[in-house]
C-alpha cells in the first residue's frame, strides 16, 4: 500500500436549468435553448410569452451579477413574480 495522498475529484460546478413546456399547439414544433434554459413546445404566443420571461429572468439576474444556479428558491420565486410569473394555486376542493 502506498503513501501518498488519495487524488480527490474536484467539486462539479453546479447547474441550473429553467425548462419550459408548452401544453397548447398549432401543428408546429418549437425548441428554444440558451445557455440555462430550454423550451419545447406551445402554440406560437405561447412560446413567445415564455421566451420573454427567460429572458426577463436572465436580465434580472445579470442585473444581481448573479447565475441561475447562485440564487436562492426564494429569490428565484421573487425574480419571477418581477417578470410576472405566478405559481399556481393548488385546488381548494
Amino acid at each position: 500500500m502506498s503513501n501518498s495522498p488519495r487524488k480527490t475529484k474536484p467539486e462539479p460546478r453546479k447547474k441550473a436549468v429553467m425548462l419550459g413546456v408548452g401544453l397548447d399547439s398549432d401543428g408546429h414544433k418549437r425548441v428554444t435553448t440558451g445557455e440555462n434554459f430550454a423550451l419545447v413546445g406551445g402554440s406560437k404566443d405561447t412560446h413567445e410569452q415564455m421566451t420573454e420571461k427567460v429572458i426577463k429572468i436572465n436580465e434580472q439576474l445579470h442585473a444581481k451579477g448573479k447565475r441561475l444556479e447562485e440564487v436562492s428558491s426564494e429569490e428565484f420565486d421573487d425574480i419571477a413574480h418581477k417578470v410576472g410569473l405566478r405559481r399556481p394555486q393548488p385546488d381548494q376542493n
